[in-house]
């Protein structure tokens, strides 16, 4: 018998709910013995309990690169207190980004991409006491040496539910994997590609309704790009999004509510026009929508490969106010290339902004792990800089947590593996 124990923080824990329902596309797991702890010692406790019972036990993390340094001192702490031997998996951006880091972190096995069908065989395979090594999808450590198996088949999304409802686990409905503008800063279409898959209207459809059947009222969607369901390319197919949303209103009835557009998920500025927005008008709950502006720079937009302008985003804040909704509007502070007239025409459109209904969130340029901006230094903001945003966010105008960010960005420039990186990422431009 094979028993799963899964670190189940915050942020990880969005992806381990969606790989334990993978499972659930896979009968001969409905035994599988699964925990879920959220605290260290709670882990220790499931694995020592599986343990005793004779299982063979299997611990997964998946975390983002901020959570790395937490996730490899709690496998160590895990590996101290635990005499019997187990088998420690991580997956998520940072093991596909940083797969000799955090294989050096001592995770014996990490998840390369997606993990909807390499997590089953890896567990099939411990159950059955065959050779782990090889599973399609991961990598293991040999020397200094990164040794990946071949890649598995690429995923549709409408093959693995997206969450378990068999086991009472439910989250966000991902309606789009990868993400066709890849933006230098982000790390998702480094990681899922630049390419838009999306879940069929159906699908998620059937998955709203396991939702309400649960009693859960309240439905929300992962998207990279919201308004971009449907489409292949930059353009918007509207009637794609009205579909969706008319069916999964209809899986929700009567009393669910539809949120779109907002968290786990936004929309882009170009894409905020008085058609769209009526749409959402006779669908959705939220009365706001996160709308991602990133810099008040065309220059740094530019260099950010963000594909819209600054005018873009103030019609988008215009458009969105005149049609009901509160725009909150996504800002990177100090990405790579700014000059302080570039840092004074952000906080220029942020105050502009603000006065016209909307509020900024404030995030700390990181240089991420996969990202083609992975080697820049991290974000600094002078004292001038802070003392306006905090004149923003004292007017309920700012909030984020922009601050925290600026020492986790110094965190990850200390301990990248630039030349690892540097050799992945040469192979993922080129893609």
């Amino acid at each position: 018998m094979v028993s799963l124990v899964c670190s189940f923080r915050y942020p990880g824990k969005y992806a381990l709910t969606a790989l334990v329902g993978a499972l659930e596309a896979h009968p001969e797991f409905d035994d599988l013995a699964l925990h879920l702890p959220r605290r260290t010692d709670d882990l220790i406790a499931a694995v020592r309990d599986e343990q005793k019972r004779g299982r063979q036990v299997v611990v997964a993390w998946s975390f983002y690169s901020p959570s790395f340094p937490e996730c490899a001192d709690e496998l160590r702490q895990v590996r101290a207190s635990v005499d019997a031997p187990f088998l420690a998996i991580a997956g998520g951006v940072h093991a596909t980004a940083e797969p000799r880091q955090t294989l050096e972190g001592g995770f014996d096995l990490i998840c390369i991409g997606e993990g909807e069908r390499a997590l089953p065989e890896l567990l099939r395979r411990v159950r059955d006491g065959g050779d782990v090594s090889t599973v399609p999808g991961f990598a293991r450590l040999v020397g200094r040496e990164v040794v990946r198996a071949p890649k598995p088949q690429r995923i549709e999304l409408d093959e693995f539910p997206p969450f378990s409802p068999r086991r009472g686990l439910f989250g966000a409905i991902e309606l789009t994997r990868g993400c066709i503008y890849a933006c230098r800063f982000c790390q998702t279409p480094f990681f899922s590609k630049a390419t838009f898959r999306h879940r069929p209207v159906d699908d998620v459809a059937r998955w709203a309704r396991e939702l309400r059947r649960s009693g859960r009222r309240d439905v929300r969607f992962i998207s990279p790009t919201s308004l971009s369901y449907g489409s292949t390319d930059t353009s918007v197919n509207l009637a794609a999004v009205e579909a969706l949303l008319a069916k999964v209103s209809e899986a929700m009835a009567p009393e669910g509510r539809v949120f779109f557009g907002t968290f786990p998920s936004e929309v882009r500025p170009e894409h905020v026009t008085p058609d769209a927005l009526a749409l959402l008008r006779r669908f959705v709950a939220n009365d706001s929508l996160i709308i991602g502006g990133q810099s008040g720079s065309d220059r740094v937009l530019d260099r950010s490969r963000r594909g819209h302008d600054v005018g873009a985003i103030v019609r988008a804040v215009e458009v969105a106010v005149a049609g009901g909704f509160r725009p909150d509007v996504d800002f990177i502070l100090g990405l790579p290339g700014e000059e302080a007239s570039d840092v004074a025409a952000t906080v220029s459109l942020m105050e502009r902004l603000a006065d016209l209904g909307a509020r900024v969130h404030g995030h700390a340029f990181m240089p991420l792990p996969g990202t083609p901006f992975r080697d820049a230094p991290p974000a600094r903001i002078d004292e001038a800089t802070q003392a306006a945003l905090d004149r923003l966010a004292s007017k309920q105008a700012l909030y984020g947590h922009w601050k925290q960010q600026l020492a986790t960005a110094a965190e990850i420039a200390d301990r990248r593996d630039r030349p690892q990186v540097a050799r992945m990422m040469r192979g993922a431009d080129n893609a």
